[in-house]
């Protein structure tokens, strides 16, 4: 059993060279135009955003094809099949993430059979709009009521339509006709697989019309067929809700609301707002790569928004399970959810200022705190705190259980994470996902300065610094080693992994800073400081094999690496280059620290180079400063693994799922190439890809945005919009040149002389341009940042976005 943090390394793909091409033109930008004017950056973010619709020249006819579609608690996939086919989803129907069921409109075929048929999905407006043979349609999601809406126009006025709604077998929901309304349910209790909650879940779809003559029939127990006619001047609309739904409610009472129009453009307005919410960026490259990439990033915080979940986030083991069109079928465990694949998502949501998204994150291990402690009394031989399960199932219990996996190999069918005593397993005793949890909460909380978030969330670090104490023990040497445990799912059952140093090294001064700001745990704090005076120094050998373990000195040679333990020769079980984890997601290695080149080294010689569509090898590029490594790396994983035109990726055919982990991986890494501040100093462009040039922003620490801008690799634009009032540290832009600070207004606020170094008091809701003290002002022309909307699809290599026509 193998996890989607360790897809087999039978499946992963050796790195190979490969030309890309894109059919996109690179606009023309001038390094003497910039965006800022009268304290804003100025930026059409409708027009930027459009540049990453998804264009259809031909039908998506396959569920492979499908659109996403989303509102944060009700999700969909959408394709042409027989006119039109939408399958409905929550993240709630656990533990099985059952469907809500399908729709048909086979009404639509002479659309989608037209010889001008096009398709649009519009990112900026939430919407899916079709047109040929003289219909439209158009689909989306409204924003408070958990419905589709799908609005036809240009239909035949005497033609009769149907609309079907419908599960499958095995499903047995309980059909049934209210009025003008069809409704399929189905409730459940989760108490057959282990870890069991004992909780009630169900589904509820129902399905209704506006158009003449609307009659509902029960097909047969599984369908439910509506039958109309257009209205005169041949427009109609299907109305389908999807709300939660536990088997407590009255099923008409639950739809009702779901099923009451709201004003047609509110769909439109919760979007913009989106939009204008996030960071945005554009990129243009002469190859169209970056433009490639721009458009993936926009696609994924779209899909994020659109599957955010409410009590758990609507994504799991890195799969978009809210805008499945696969019916019931999951790879995974779909009552668990693998931290390996959700932590590029939350760290992307930081950076593009859209901290909520990750609000289903945390609640998923707030609320299971308790469930999690008497898990780890249990299973980790009574020690104290949280050991939080890599693969944790919705109830806090570190369970993982395939039971459509081999029916000979039984024993692989269910694995205990977190555990003392079961086999030596991919994460039976990774014990460094509560140290990663726990840093997310601090991140988040330097993110959004919001003190009630981390008085909420303190808990759960408090709770896993306390057990990797206990899970310390002293050695011959006085220092604290841990073992047994894995380096994630790489080496299972090794002496001091690399995951577990860089877990301590990281978690207890963050736990210190947050008890002190809290007052709280005093007692903690002192254990937490003399347990970082033993840490051990991370685990080294040589760049080429074989492989011994050597000491720190070895350093100065500058011919070895950081491996994943103190037993380098140990087997490995998966392709993750765990010797990389201290630069991200931990935050201890950057181009300041002294083991700077110990990392590059381990860069360069990382066993696995872009092997899987989590690939962390451009993030930890852009954190090493490595901009043509950020390039190279993302265009390698995308061109290996976005399989689906809708810019997922889509490395499983059997099970048909789209994987949004891809898009959380490419978010974060232009966010990062633009823009860090990860140990609290700024730096502008730190990892730019040749070539590329950038317009955009990106969050930091206490709500603040930096507007860059780039050209031929220098920027040329850096502003800072303060979301706190605090004193702020930036790596000078511009190298040995003398920089001012002018307000908003455009009055100096400070004069520098030259250095590596800036330091200047922020004041909350004002902004700041950076420039360098020799330019004047009047040299730069004010052209702010516009796009167009995407006119044709887009080609990377094997990967494309959209459809071409199907004779191309």
């Amino acid at each position: 059993m193998k996890r989607p943090g360790g897809k087999p390394l039978y499946l992963a793909l050796a790195c190979t060279s490969f030309i890309w091409h894109v059919s996109v033109r690179a606009q023309s930008q001038s390094a003497s135009d910039t965006a800022w004017d009268n304290g804003k950056f100025h930026i059409d973010v409708a027009g930027v955003i459009s540049r990453s619709n998804i264009v259809l020249d031909a039908p998506n006819i396959q569920a492979r094809e499908a659109m996403p579609l989303g509102n944060g608690s009700l999700g969909a996939a959408v394709w042409s099949a027989n006119g039109f086919t939408a399958q409905l989803n929550r993240a709630d129907t656990l533990p099985y993430r059952y469907s809500l069921g399908q729709v048909e409109i086979p009404g639509l075929i002479p659309l989608t059979n037209a010889r001008d048929y096009s398709g649009r999905l519009d990112l900026y407006s939430g919407e899916f709009r079709e047109s040929g043979g003289g219909m439209t349609a158009t689909v989306y999601m409204q924003p408070h009521t958990d419905t589709m809406i799908v609005d036809v126009t240009g239909a035949d006025p005497d033609h009769a339509q149907t609309a079907k709604l419908d599960l499958w077998p095995p499903r047995s929901p309980h059909a049934s006709a209210a009025g003008k309304t069809g409704i399929l349910s189905q409730v459940w209790n989760d108490n057959k697989a282990p870890g069991a909650s004992g909780l009630s879940f169900g589904t509820l779809s129902a399905i209704t019309a506006e158009g003449r003559g609307l009659s509902v029939t029960i097909t047969d127990p599984r369908t439910i067929t509506l039958s109309f006619e257009p209205y005169p001047d041949g427009h109609f609309r299907i109305i389908i809700a999807g709300p939660h739904y536990d088997g407590s409610q009255i099923e008409q009472d639950a739809v009702t609301p779901a099923l009451v129009q709201t004003n047609e453009g509110e769909h439109k307005r919760w979007w913009h707002a989106f939009w204008h919410r996030a960071a945005t960026i554009k990129i243009t490259s002469a190859d169209g790569v970056g433009a490639y990439m721009e458009n993936l990033r926009n696609i994924y915080l779209y899909a994020a928004a659109a599957e955010k979940g409410k009590e758990y986030p609507g994504t799991q083991a890195g799969v978009a399970d809210m805008l499945s069109s696969g019916r019931d079928a999951h790879h995974w465990d779909s009552s668990a959810f693998w931290h390996w694949n959700l932590r590029m998502q939350v760290a992307a949501n930081l950076g593009a200022g859209l901290s909520e998204l990750n609000a289903p994150y945390f609640n998923l291990y707030r609320e299971n705190l308790a469930n999690i402690e008497d898990w780890t009394k249990k299973h980790m031989l009574r020690r104290p705190g949280a050991c939080i399960a890599e693969t944790m199932r919705f109830n806090g219990q570190g369970v993982e259980y395939e039971p459509s996996w081999p029916p000979n190999q039984p024993s692989l069918q269910v694995a205990y994470d977190c555990d003392a005593q079961f086999q030596p397993y991919a994460n039976s005793r990774t014990v460094s996902t509560g140290a990663e949890v726990s840093l997310w909460v601090w991140q988040q909380y330097l993110a959004t300065n919001d003190r009630s978030f981390l008085i909420s969330n303190y808990p759960i670090m408090a709770a896993s610094a306390r057990f990797l104490l206990a899970y310390q023990k002293v050695g011959p040497d006085g220092l604290l080693h841990t073992g047994p445990s894995n380096a994630h799912e790489t080496q299972w059952d090794v002496t001091d992994p690399t995951t577990d140093i860089a877990a301590c090294l990281a978690l207890y001064p963050a736990t210190i800073q947050a008890a002190n700001l809290l007052g709280k745990d005093a007692d903690l704090v002192e254990q937490l400081k003399a347990a970082l005076l033993k840490i051990p120094p991370y685990p080294r050998a040589q760049v080429t094999s074989p492989q011994t373990l050597v000491k720190p000195a070895a350093d100065a040679e500058g011919q070895d690496m950081i491996v994943d333990s103190y037993l380098p020769a140990t087997i490995n079980h998966n392709n993750e280059n765990i010797g990389l984890e201290p630069v991200w997601p931990y935050n201890l290695i950057g181009p300041e620290s002294l083991l700077f080149p110990l990392a590059l080294r381990t860069y360069t010689h990382r066993p696995y180079p872009a092997t899987a569509d989590w690939s962390y090898d451009p993030i930890q590029a852009a954190r090493l400063g490595l901009g043509k490594e950020v390039g190279e790396t993302l265009a390698a994983i995308t061109e290996k693994y976005q399989d689906s035109i809708n810019g997922f990726a889509n490395w499983d055919q059997q099970y048909g799922e789209f994987y949004v982990e891809l898009g959380g991986i490419v978010a974060t890494s232009l966010q990062e190439a633009l823009v860090q501040d990860y140990d609290g100093l700024i730096r502008v462009a730190p990892a730019t890809p040749p070539g590329w040039d950038f317009d955009g922003s990106a969050y930091i620490r206490g709500k603040t945005k930096v507007d860059v801008q780039v050209r031929h690799g220098v920027p040329t634009t850096v502003a800072i919009e303060a979301g706190t009032t605090q004193r702020l540290k930036i790596r000078n832009p511009w190298p040995n040149e003398k920089i001012e600070i002018l307000s908003g207004s455009g009055v100096r606020t400070e004069n520098h002389a030259m250095g590596s170094i800036v330091t200047f008091k922020a004041v909350a809701g004002s902004s700041y341009l950076m420039k360098r003290a020799e330019a004047q002002a009047t040299t730069l022309r004010f052209v702010p940042v516009t796009g167009l909307p995407a006119h044709s699809p887009k080609k990377l290599g094997r990967a494309q976005i959209g459809l071409f026509g199907r004779s191309q």
